[in-house]
């Protein structure tokens, strides 16, 4: 039985000397949401893990987050202690591994060799799974050494950052950062199952929450103007870190990617229009020209309030609205500028300007950005001026200087 509840159809034609073959095939997977993942009498794990063969022992390794495992100093142990409670149903391998949490994970091979180094060790076959516990950037590098390991190991992933939770952790790619390059090696492959777990928000640093915040505000701004006037409404309570508020967007966030990436008719990116990439053409440029100081979340308000600003200076958005927009993403604590946009290349040029180009290669060959029109309705446009690109970010720094000196 394949992992993914998989259904293939076989077609085939022929047209001419060439005979013409093809399939299709229909992916599923279990979204959880639930708290203490790890306590025994939670069965959402084994649930999960069973789900398609119920009548034997899983093996399975497990990938944890630096960052998770010095806030949850027991996890480990609780790991264990779940597997020895369910004897029939899972075995776990080794100890579970531990990876520097943050970009730095995927920023080379080191620890998806690590990671495979211990799938081989323990012998893991197509039918195990590997569990990967962390931020977006950990699961990023432990899902793309599963992929890679056998052609693909069952993986069964625990985002634990409001970020990872609300998109990146949920959705069916990885990737690992190579020559400068954002998720320049990866892979498209569903997880076997995804478990969102409250729990793990509760320990986040607020500047981690709150760059999560950027992720739930964009696909609200192109999918769901409801969703982004309850953010409007709950902004002081959202950038206070409210358990209650924070869960709630977070979920329907969670929902609104899946919709997208099960309902789009493209989930493997086969073409170039990508809403969900909205401000992401300047925010994986800015991610490496800072080094990864900055979270992606904060890259990516940064990168939506340059495109906002654009959108209004190209005429498809009435400066009323993208104030309103600035404002809200200002109030949920997300900084609209950061120094670095300003750094040049030795030919003059603006660093981040290469990032239109890279974009254009991460989409295909063919450049398509996300603009809006409104709150909660977006188009695609296939150029960008680079004057009103300038003209955007002299704005957004203006913005942030009469914000400093109020401040």
């Amino acid at each position: 039985m394949t992992p993914f509840n998989q259904r293939a159809a076989a077609t085939a034609s022929r047209i001419g000397d060439v005979s013409v073959h093809g399939f299709t095939l229909a992916f599923s997977f279990p979204v959880f949401f639930t708290e203490g993942v790890w306590d025994p009498d939670n069965t959402a794990f084994v649930e999960a893990v069973t789900r398609l063969e119920a009548d034997r022992r899983h093996r399975f390794a497990v990938v944890i987050d630096s960052n998770v495992a010095s806030a949850f100093p027991t996890l480990v142990r609780q790991i264990q202690q779940y597997a020895l409670a369910w004897p029939h149903a899972l075995e776990l391998t080794g100890d579970p591994i531990l990876l520097a949490g943050g970009e730095a994970s995927k920023n080379d091979l080191t620890g998806v060799i690590r990671v495979l180094h211990h799938l081989n060790r323990e012998g893991l076959d197509r039918q195990s799974f590997l569990v990967a516990i962390g931020g977006g950037a950990v699961l990023d590098a432990a899902s793309f050494a599963a992929a890679i390991c056998h052609r693909s190991l069952r993986t069964i992933r625990m985002p634990t950052t409001v970020l990872s939770q609300c998109d990146s952790g949920i959705a069916v790619k990885n990737g690992v950062n190579l020559f400068g390059k954002k998720n320049f090696i990866g892979t498209f492959l569903p997880p076997f199952a995804v478990l969102n777990d409250a729990r793990f928000l509760r320990t986040l640093a607020r500047r981690d929450q709150v760059a999560g915040l950027s992720e739930i505000a964009k696909v609200a701004l192109v999918c769901d103007a409801a969703l982004f006037d309850d953010i409007e409404a709950n902004a002081a309570a959202l950038a206070d870190g409210d358990q209650e508020v924070l869960a709630r967007a977070t979920r329907r966030s969670a929902e609104l990617h899946l919709a997208h990436i099960c309902g789009s008719g493209d989930p493997f990116e086969l073409g170039s229009a990508r809403p969900l990439d909205f401000g992401h053409w300047a925010a994986h440029k800015l991610e490496s020209i800072t080094h990864h100081r900055l979270r992606h979340g904060e890259a990516v308000a940064i990168g939506m309030a340059l495109d906002i600003i654009y959108s209004v200076k190209a005429g498809y958005l009435d400066p009323p609205c993208a104030e309103r927009v600035l404002s809200v993403l200002e109030a949920l604590g997300l900084m609209l500028w950061d120094d670095e946009l300003t750094t040049r290349e030795p030919s003059g040029r603006l660093a981040l300007m290469a990032g239109l180009q890279e974009f254009r290669e991460h989409l295909g060959g063919r450049l398509h950005v996300t603009l809006l029109r409104r709150i909660g309705q977006r188009f695609e446009v296939t150029e960008m001026d680079e004057r009103l690109i300038l003209a955007s970010l002299a704005e957004l720094r203006m913005r942030y200087a009469r914000g400093t000196a109020r401040g």
